[in-house]
């Protein structure tokens, strides 16, 4: 009897122990979720200022945001955004959201600011699983690398050569890694060639409700 007691006292202690653990769990979950968010947005934020300066428009790039669906800019079918910049009533340039799904270590997440005329402002990345000292070169924060996009179009170089040198295309990649430079290249000729295909669609919707992206 002593025996079956303590074992139904044993029990109930890990009872107990997993439901509080769970909650602690819970409670840890929503904490750090929301910490990631907030540093998430922060990026995205820091991203687009970088590549768009203030001094190129005078609206507001985090509300004035669209979202859409299509294959080009990611694959799982969620919306991405799409922030405008404006002076005045006139159009500078589009930042779309891409994600590169191929990326080494998983997806690559991008901001692809295009001007309007379709040249490139720049390419900043805003999250990535790339191996560090090898992959991770394609942040701002650690090479040039990313910069080798500024300035051009569909038409310099001609998109039949946006790939990396080594599968026959025209851009550099790291050394000593392929995969993620691959991937990079790959999502920025799909953001420009879904802007060439839907620019003026891109500046005419009205902005929708202010994103916690």
């Amino acid at each position: 009897m002593k025996l079956g007691r303590n074992m139904v006292i044993g029990a109930t202690i890990l009872g107990i122990f997993a439901v509080v653990g769970t909650i602690l769990l819970g409670l840890i979950h929503d904490a750090t979720i929301d910490r990631i968010r907030a540093n998430q947005r922060a990026t995205v934020l820091r991203t687009l200022h970088i590549l768009i300066p203030p001094e190129r428009h005078d609206n507001d790039l985090f509300t004035d945001v669209i979202r859409v669906r299509d294959p080009l800019l990611q694959i799982d079918g969620e919306p991405v955004a799409i922030y405008r910049a404006r002076r005045g009533k006139q159009a500078v340039a589009a930042i779309l959201t891409a994600i590169a799904p191929d990326g080494y270590n998983g997806n690559i997440d991008l901001l692809v600011a295009i001007n309007y005329d379709g040249t490139l402002a720049g390419v900043g990345v805003t999250r990535h699983l790339e191996t560090p000292g090898l992959g991770d070169g394609i942040d701002r924060r650690k090479s040039d690398w990313i910069h080798i996009f500024d300035g051009k179009s569909l038409d310099d170089p001609p998109e039949q050569q946006w790939g990396v040198r080594k599968d026959g295309g025209y851009f550099d990649q790291l050394t000593g890694a392929t995969i993620s430079p691959r991937a990079v290249v790959k999502a920025v000729r799909n953001a420009l060639i879904y802007y060439r295909e839907h620019r003026e669609e891109i500046f005419a919707k009205p902005a929708e409700a202010k994103t916690d992206e």
